[in-house]
């Protein structure tokens, strides 16, 4: 899996007219019931009140309004305060005892294998820095059905994350689609915010809102999916024939 790529031809030097299938990481390729998320949260609310000097009460609500303001808390945490996002980096995700939440799972393993890779790319599309998302994917088991990953490189400034349309161009270039191919292009997230915002730049956008997670009032997008296997019957074309519906 590479961390990136603009390869726009096959094997054989031909033109690669592929789709290309966007997916999100966190609390998608695994289930939100993991807890990951809240492990992160406690994290990085004990990082706002450190670091900011904050009580809790104002750390958790400085955290969440950045979150919702920006989609991303260190994206806030980079605007507004002089902080080191690399820094940041190490104390909340590289420091999230995935290993002994995170594990293998079969069903996702067949879903990812029953995709049609003749017709499909698929991508790997997070706000989470490199070094997490491989980390995940790695204890995951699925590198090898994936054929590049965009992330928001904690390295540079200005941030670029989703929602940002140009975090969505930047997935499209790196994967290789051509410019203004948005039709091309198939997208699940677990974001709202982030389906939202796919969904009206053109992406064929499923929002996954797992059961036991209430469900917007508005849709983000057009689809919208309760557990990954669900994508058999909203995206039939994406899979290898006799697989699209088990």
């Amino acid at each position: 899996m590479a961390a990136q790529g603009t390869n726009t031809t096959n094997g054989n030097g031909q033109p690669d007219n592929r789709v290309v299938f966007f997916f999100d990481i966190d609390n998608c390729l695994y289930p939100k019931s993991a807890k990951v998320h809240d492990l992160m949260a406690d994290l990085i609310d004990q990082y706002f009140a450190k670091h900011l000097n904050l009580s809790w009460d104002d750390a958790v609500r400085l955290h969440k309004e950045y979150y919702q303001n920006y989609g991303l808390a260190i994206e806030g945490l980079v605007r507004h305060h002089e902080i080191d996002p690399l820094e940041y980096n190490a104390k909340v995700d590289d420091a999230l005892p995935l290993d002994d939440i995170i594990k293998p799972s079969a069903s996702l393993k067949k879903l990812l294998a029953d995709i049609d890779k003749s017709k499909v790319k698929l991508w790997l599309f997070t706000n989470a820095y490199i070094n997490h998302a491989r980390r995940v994917v790695k204890l995951l088991e699925i590198e090898e059905f994936f054929e590049g990953i965009t992330y928001c490189d904690y390295s540079q400034t200005p941030l670029v994350c989703k929602p940002s349309e140009d975090m969505f161009r930047k997935a499209m270039g790196q994967a290789g689609v051509p410019e203004g191919r948005w039709g091309d292009c198939y997208f699940v997230d677990d974001s709202y915010i982030n389906c939202k915002k796919a969904q009206e730049l053109g992406w064929t956008t499923a929002h996954l809102v797992e059961e036991g997670v209430k469900p917007p009032t508005t849709q983000a997008s057009k689809y919208q999916i309760a557990t990954l296997e669900e994508l058999r019957t909203v995206f039939p074309e994406l899979f290898k024939k006799g697989e699209q519906q088990q």
